[in-house]
């Protein structure tokens, strides 16, 4: 956590934006069009029990790069161009 000196990375893009260091977890867009689906063909007549498990399978990694400078943290570029948003 930044009050700490402590660099972090969490779940949730939010904390990120908050002042984590870094956040990657699955995509909530894509999680929430999963949702849908499931709604859907349970209003189609499909029991839920019927219905398959589906993991995420895209995830969003989000850089705090305010908050790396501030903790004299270098990040490398190659992991800051495989970013999907960097905070700078």
């Amino acid at each position: 956590m930044a009050r700490h000196g402590l660099p972090t990375v969490f779940a949730d893009r939010e904390q990120a934006e908050a002042g984590g260091l870094i956040s990657y977890g699955a995509s909530r867009v894509d999680a929430y069009r999963q949702a849908g689906d499931y709604v859907g063909r349970i209003i189609k007549g499909r029991k839920p029990s019927e219905l398959p498990v589906i993991l995420p399978t895209k995830f969003h990694l989000l850089i705090n790069l305010k908050t790396a400078k501030s903790l004299h943290f270098n990040i490398p570029a190659t992991v800051l161009s495989r970013a999907d948003e960097v905070i700078e």
